[in-house]
């Protein structure tokens, strides 16, 4: 048996590296090299229009230039087609790879811009990369599993006919671990995604490979998907802009996922971007195709221009923001809490609101969400694996056969269907308590409302060594509450700045730990990003708050260059 799995790898990887242009290879550099995100510079792959395209990391200005006409189509999606290849052969960030039936998609459109004068919809020609496990019809789509190489999609999931239906062009998809439960990128299938950064770190997961992509600019926009912070834990690795939705608020309807049938805490999509404009885009554009008609469980709500005014936040002329220094279970890194500094002084700077916010059971929460998960996860995982006997992944070290052999048990398997009730019941008084805890900031604000959003952590450390990301509750705990989150970029690892801090005193086991995995040195380069969280369905919102956080930021750095 085990031979079988391990000749469909070799089998299925042969056909991926055969799906690849071979005047699109590069003479790879040594492994020692560590930060290869210069590479498609220097390459000489890319001409000079080339590089001027995939370097315009503002998706309002790409879908400007695309619908005028004066970048085609097939221009820009061959551009970051090529550089997504280059960054492949780099980080691994590629699982399927289909050339001339992107560049068909893309003369179409072309096609159809001459003919009427008019774009098929506000994406129109933008490629656009996706996690693999949205499927596209007539692709695998493997998900990390040995067990579904040679399955084939026989139709598009609802969200990649609505990319067509916008006028999107996808054109590849991107490596995820085996059953996308890991904060990293491991599969037996594909292998290891690593950080464009810093190759020696991880790149998270489990959109690991869309963060990687996007990171290197292979790609403008790219889908992931978050039930613990799979969207999130690759931005912030990153260093790129990213937003998980609430519920159902981007259809998920035709997806391959693990614990399909578990809709307590659900899985939900969303974009990746070097741009926040590229997230608005997305989630305006899909939201504007109705998806609700598409997918029975997609919420009908409309874009709300209203609320991305931020009608409700007083117009952001004045927020009130409130900044989490730690969960009460983990105390950042250096690296973090400098960020949360850095945007503390930013926004104060801009005129707004900066208050603390305190954790309310943080740790009971995210033991709730692991019990719901964990109920069935291992006997799914277990169906999946069985048809080819691969091992069921157990660690993201390093290891190396490249194939990691134990079994892995969640801790609570197996718990009778009244238990998991009772878990779930316990999961929504939760809830309550924290929305009443929202609730009541409103006495401290200083603005007549309760707090306007939270900025927070979105791990104990940046991208961690491989292995290393051994905490995700900074992440989880918005999954158990649904509030929607968007990730954006803040500085990178500094060791000067960033040297570890004598500590005599922990909160508890896991703080010890998590303080021991960060030495400066090791996360060298790390990109460190942060959360802004803000109210169930109120994506609009929270993507407003965030362009205006943002931009504080970049004031503040502009007056700092400028001083210098």
């Amino acid at each position: 048996m085990a031979s079988d799995w391990r000749e469909l790898v070799a089998d299925k990887r042969r056909r991926q590296q055969e799906s690849i242009p071979k005047d699109w290879l590069i003479s790879p550099p040594p492994e020692t090299a560590l930060d290869v995100t210069s590479i498609p510079e220097g390459c000489e792959l890319l001409s000079p229009r080339e590089l001027l395209i995939t370097n315009t990391t503002d998706i309002s200005v790409l879908l400007e230039k695309l619908a005028s006409a004066e970048w085609t189509s097939v221009e820009v999606t061959t551009a970051f087609y090529k550089r997504a290849i280059i960054a492949h052969q780099l980080v691994n960030c590629l699982t399927e790879i289909f050339v001339e039936r992107a560049l068909g998609r893309a003369a179409e459109l072309d096609a159809h811009l001459k003919a009427t004068g008019k774009v098929v919809g506000p994406l129109h020609g933008l490629p656009v990369s996706l996690k693999d496990q949205i499927c596209i019809k007539g692709l695998e789509t493997t998900m990390g599993y040995v067990s579904w190489i040679g399955k084939y999609a026989d139709r598009d999931a609802a969200l990649t006919e609505i990319l067509y239906e916008v006028g999107a062009v996808p054109f590849v998809r991107t490596n995820v671990p085996q059953t996308l439960m890991w904060p990293e990128t491991f599969n037996n299938v594909f292998g290891r995604t690593t950080n464009p950064a810093n190759r020696s770190l991880t790149s998270g997961g489990s959109s690991g490979g869309e963060g990687a992509l996007i990171a290197m600019r292979g790609s403008p926009l790219g889908v992931g998907s978050d039930i613990g912070g799979s969207i999130r834990i690759p931005a912030l690795c990153n260093g790129i802009y990213a937003l998980r939705p609430s519920y159902r608020r981007v259809p998920y309807e035709g997806c391959v996922n693990s614990m399909l049938g578990q809709d307590s805490i659900p899985s939900v999509l969303g974009p990746l971007s070097n741009s926040l404009s590229g997230v608005k885009a997305f989630m305006k554009a899909v939201i504007g195709q109705k998806p609700w008609l598409k997918d029975p469980l997609a919420i009908r709500k409309h874009w709300d221009e209203e609320e991305y005014a931020l009608v409700e936040h007083g117009g952001g002329k004045k927020l009130c923001l409130a900044i989490m220094w730690n969960d009460g279970i983990t105390v950042p890194s250096p690296p973090i809490t400098r960020a949360l500094n850095m945007v503390k002084q930013a926004l104060l700077t801009a005129g707004h609101e900066v208050i603390d916010w305190q954790p309310l059971k943080h740790a009971d929460l995210c033991r709730t969400i692991s019990a719901i998960w964990n109920a069935g996860s291992q006997r799914d995982f277990e169906v999946t694996t069985a048809p080819t006997g691969e091992p069921v992944v157990a660690t993201m070290n390093l290891v190396d056969t490249g194939v990691a052999v134990a079994s892995f048990r969640p801790d609570n398997a197996g718990i009778s269907a009244y238990e998991l009730w009772q878990v779930q019941n316990t999961r929504s008084q939760l809830r309550k308590e924290y929305l009443d805890h929202w609730q009541q900031t409103a006495h401290v604000t200083g603005t007549g409302r309760p707090v306007d959003a939270i900025i927070v952590p979105g791990a104990t450390w940046p991208a961690p060594p491989h292995g290393e990301f051994k905490y995700t509750n900074y992440t989880m705990v918005w999954n158990a509450l649904d509030y929607p989150a968007c990730i954006f970029p803040v500085t990178r690892v500094d060791p000067e700045l960033d040297a570890q801090q004598p500590r005599q005193e922990f909160l508890n086991e896991k703080d010890k730990e998590s303080y021991e995995i960060y030495d400066p040195a090791k996360f060298w380069n790390a990109p460190v990003g942060l959360q802004l969280i803000g109210r169930t369905m109120e994506e609009e919102a929270v993507i407003a708050m965030t362009e205006i956080v943002d931009a504080a930021l970049k004031s503040g750095h502009d007056a700092k260059k400028a001083n210098l």
